[in-house]
């Protein structure tokens, strides 16, 4: 950030803090720096406004002095291109220097960036009371910008956590209904389809009493993993959505497509070869799963009803024997 070191007052680079003096007349800007060196600041000096904002590209100055009236391009444009250059977050104190002394001056100077105007000819005393100031509210700025940025990541960190579940590390119901919403208006628009793929563990209940619920808790975290490794691309979302329960997000996927995913994240399950409890009947692990597409709303009318499809397919898929991939195929 230009103006702030670590310590939060004006950065201390080698050889010193620099100031971009911007002053035509010779003997001016002979005399303010020498009063910069004076307070231990060193000067850059330009007689015209485009020399000082090359030189400002190049050192990129703690503190800029600069003559209202110059030749060419005065010196509230110089500000206001200085203030263009300075990138997000940025700021670099500018300190108007003018033997005019009208209001209007004054005001312009604030408008185009300007954070404080001086009169010359120049008291050393003044300029360095004011440069002591710019040190104050460049460190008070400093320790704004950085708490800001804290609650910023520390907000955003609390918005990631809000939206995973916690026990397996994947989407929670609330990423899930959120993205379902947006993902069915975005396919509306497009007339699109979209796609449901809802699932759940095989005799879960049994797999709980035999192992405890630690063990149940390592089945549904390995679980997660394998069904969120079998979607690749940015847009699709595996959450939990309750208990032994997961479901699918995939946008712009048919019915064909959707029982690929489907197919594919019961096999996956079944390679892990995750032994199941004696109770189950079954030696390992595995899924049972139903699939709904529809191009809303020509086909279903709303997200509900096209879960409710999914859904049905499931409750289809574990009557007909478990781990196994149901379609609907019954439009609302």
């Amino acid at each position: 950030m230009t103006g702030l070191g670590e310590g939060g007052g004006f950065s201390r680079r080698e050889g010193g803090m620099k100031a971009l003096l911007i002053e035509d007349s010779l003997t001016s800007a002979t005399l303010i720096a020498h009063q910069l060196r004076a307070i231990g600041i060193e000067p850059l000096v330009a007689r015209e406004g485009e020399a000082g904002i090359e030189l400002f590209k190049a050192h990129r100055p703690e503190l800029v002095l600069l003559d209202v009236i110059l030749p060419g391009m005065d010196g509230f444009e110089v500000a206001k291109r200085i203030r263009q250059l300075e990138q997000h977050g940025e700021w670099t104190p500018i300190i108007f220097l003018s033997a005019r002394t009208g209001d209007d001056d004054l005001r312009r100077g604030i408008e185009v960036g300007g954070d404080d105007y001086l009169f010359k000819p120049l008291s050393s005393i003044v300029l360095a009371a004011k440069v002591r100031a710019m040190q104050r509210i460049s460190q008070m700025r400093y320790s704004l910008v950085v708490l800001t940025r804290r609650l910023d990541d520390a907000n955003r960190e609390l918005q990631r956590l809000s939206s995973i579940d916690g026990l397996t590390g994947i989407a929670n119901r609330r990423q899930y209904d959120a993205t379902l919403i947006r993902e069915w208006r975005r396919a509306q628009r497009r007339g699109a389809p979209i796609a449901l793929v809802v699932c759940d563990v095989d005799y879960f209940k049994r797999y709980n009493d035999h192992f405890g619920h630690q063990g149940g808790d390592e089945c549904l975290r390995r679980v997660a993993a394998c069904l969120a490794g079998q979607v690749k691309r940015p847009a699709d979302l595996v959450a939990r959505y309750g208990g032994e329960e997961f479901a699918a997000i995939l946008p712009d996927t048919d019915a064909e497509g959707a029982m690929l995913v489907a197919e594919g994240m019961r096999i996956a399950v079944n390679e892990m070869a995750l032994a199941h409890a004696p109770a189950a009947g079954q030696p390992f692990v595995t899924i049972s799963l139903g699939a709904a597409a529809a191009v809303p709303p020509r086909e279903v009318s709303t997200p509900a009803a096209l879960l409710a499809l999914a859904d049905a397919a499931l409750y289809e898929a574990k009557r007909n024997g478990r781990n196994r991939a149901q379609l609907a195929l019954n439009h609302d």
